[in-house]
């Protein structure tokens, strides 16, 4: 992996219209390595923003699109989505090994069939909203965070798939389980100073790189902050003076 820090950075586009998300492509095109499309932004505009990004200079889309269903609907879904040729996407580790395997044949088939670089797909542990009281009274999953995260990093592993979206807190457990080629993408990042929002198990870009995440995935800190450009340049200059 490059040593630039800004290219470690996925800006989360949780915007609701075309105009907000190329906006801010254009804004960031040169400031970061990704862009994120969620859900908010798939279903408030459709697919084709996926091409109005890539023409305002997204090069590396991550289709945030968490797919969680039987084993031939991922499948399904995975195939449609890889022909958007989107640089990752991911499914939800909790889907189970054969959900993840169907996800990680179907795009690989879907490479060889039209000749692109299969996307990576990572699979999503548990959401950075969900703390041990929820794990243990909401999901009734009894143990600590760490151990489940874990669980299903390894789960992923043995998929096939290239690696997981996981909390800043659980990096080093996940490195130390999993080895170091396999992905890290960290969610749940937050400069000094800035608003936790919904997230609870967070970090700091710096810590977060420094034990061991490949990307880092951050919004509101960027798009919202008064001069995005100024916001990634400051995380992409932290990320620079951590990395080992």
């Amino acid at each position: 992996m490059t040593k630039l820090g800004k290219n470690r950075i996925i800006v989360a586009l949780d915007v609701d219209t075309i105009d907000k998300a190329v906006e801010l492509v254009e804004f960031l095109k040169n400031e970061v390595g990704a862009f994120k499309v969620g859900l908010e932004l798939v279903n408030s505009v459709g697919l084709g923003i996926f091409d109005e990004i890539r023409l305002a200079g997204a090069n590396r889309i991550f289709y945030d699109c968490k797919f969680h269903d039987i084993p031939n609907t991922v499948s399904g879904a995975t195939r449609a989505a890889a022909r958007k040729e989107v640089w990752m996407l991911n499914v939800h580790c909790s889907g189970g090994r054969a959900m993840m395997e169907a996800a990680k044949k179907a795009v690989l088939d879907v490479a060889s069939e039209i000749d692109i670089q299969p996307p990576l797909i990572v699979g999503v542990t548990l959401l950075t909203s969900i703390d041990r009281q929820a794990l243990n009274e909401e999901l009734r999953v009894p143990g600590v965070v760490e151990d489940q995260v874990v669980h299903l990093a390894l789960l992923a592993k043995e998929a096939g798939l290239d690696g997981v979206v996981a909390s800043p807190h659980e990096i080093e457990p996940i490195r130390a389980a999993c080895g170091p080629d396999f992905l890290i993408v960290t969610p749940g990042v937050r400069p000094i100073g800035t608003d936790l929002g919904d997230q609870k198990r967070v970090m700091t870009p710096g810590e977060a790189v420094l034990k061991g995440a490949d990307y880092l995935v951050i919004g509101r800190p960027i798009t919202k902050a008064k001069d995005p450009v100024a916001a990634a340049r400051a995380i992409a200059a932290e990320i620079d003076s951590q990395q080992r």
